[in-house]
């Protein structure tokens, strides 16, 4: 089967939709399929290479706005390949457009990782288009249910939605307690409410501190960097905090699991469907513990199943954030129990295995003739 998969960045830039697209693409490779993964370039050179069996494609950057590479040879790069399959990851509006102007793939599917969350002025623009760009796709993948039903664009198109959830390395989680763990509950002491992310406008990280000043007892860990981190910490002093709320900086990949075996609960304070999936989740997931979210009607509240793998509250609310940490923190059996309901879940669901095997069957489907969608 001849696979090209179309987006912004591929490895080594790492982000939630890189590490998906670059686990989905090796693996299909290692299946035997001929993969391209076709993305924009760092800079204005173009590059064709092989990289663990995938063609790695990057047409040239001639500049970045909006987020937005600008590379005027992509639709001559689409042009070029003829696949069984286009797998187009969303939202990246020139590739998205391109490929329903020039592409010559037998069927196109979408991974609907996210809506145009913050680029309001400019999706002015291009909603119409974006209307045709879906219309034509024969299956939309979204990568949680709830956003079926809660974004505009694809609600209408429910009936050619396939739900297939990210995944992640679940054995990566799945190790014995570390000395690192041992030395990290040591310093911040029991219980212990982790964060893990960028410190950005949408993960409501000064939703999560100012919850921290009505929680009984534990301390806070934040894990990972970013602009906001100096108002943060400022944040954390105004209140009196610093012995309470503590920041780690980033951490490497090696170490990261030990900072989810040093918690007791992981809490995603988010306030923005930026959050559209929260793959961080899975992680504290597979690492055996319970998750805090907030209801953004997106994966956040899909992933976590609110009073049965942890809680799900209001985004900007640190009031209900500070009750549901009392909560799982003061009551040993309830927390085990969802501690458990996690590990299960996780197992389930969310391994990159059961992920890439939902996206080939689809791909199958498509080829034998299963799914029919009209072009229009």
């Amino acid at each position: 089967m001849k696979i090209l998969h179309i987006y912004k960045d591929y490895y080594p830039i790492k982000g939630g939709i890189e590490n998906m697209l670059k686990w989905v693409a090796e693996a299909q490779a290692e299946l035997g399929h001929d993969v391209t993964v076709l993305v924009a370039s760092l800079n204005r050179q173009e590059q064709i290479d092989m990289q663990q069996g995938v063609r790695v494609h990057k047409v040239p950057r001639l500049a970045t706005v909006a987020s937005t590479p600008i590379t005027p040879t992509l639709p001559f790069a689409i042009r070029r390949y003829k696949p069984d399959i286009a797998h187009v990851h969303s939202p990246y509006p020139p590739g998205e457009l391109f490929n329903y102007l020039f592409g010559r793939a037998k069927f196109s599917v979408m991974t609907y990782h996210s809506d145009v969350v913050r680029q309001q002025t400019l999706l002015k623009f291009y909603k119409p288009l974006f209307k045709r760009v879906l219309n034509r796709i024969d299956v939309i993948m979204p990568t949680s249910a709830n956003y079926i039903e809660s974004s505009s664009f694809i609600r209408s198109h429910k009936h050619k939605c396939r739900v297939v959830p990210l995944g992640i390395d679940l054995c990566r989680f799945d190790t014995p307690p570390s000395a690192l763990a041992q030395t990290l509950k040591e310093i911040h002491g029991s219980p212990l409410v982790l964060f893990v992310g960028r410190l950005r406008y949408y993960k409501g990280i000064d939703t999560l501190i100012d919850a921290m000043s009505h929680v009984n007892k534990g301390k806070a860990l934040i894990v990972g960097d970013g602009p906001l981190r100096a108002e943060l910490e400022a944040h954390v002093n105004r209140l009196n905090l610093s012995g309470h709320v503590h920041f780690a900086g980033d951490v490497s990949n090696d170490d990261l699991p030990a900072y989810f075996q040093a918690a007791d609960c992981f809490v995603l304070p988010s306030n923005s469907r930026a959050e559209a999936f929260g793959i961080v989740l899975l992680e504290a997931m597979a690492s055996g513990l319970p998750c805090i979210s907030t209801e953004l009607e997106t994966g956040t509240s899909w992933v976590v199943q609110d009073g049965i793998t942890g809680f799900v509250v209001p985004p900007q609310n640190s009031s209900e954030l500070a009750q549901a940490i009392n909560t799982m923190l003061g009551d040993n059996v309830l927390r085990r129990k969802m501690a458990q309901a996690s590990l299960k879940r996780v197992h389930a669901n969310f391994s990159k295995e059961k992920m890439v095997n939902n996206i080939m069957q689809i791909y199958e489907e498509l080829l034998k003739g299963v799914y029919y969608a009209k072009k229009n």
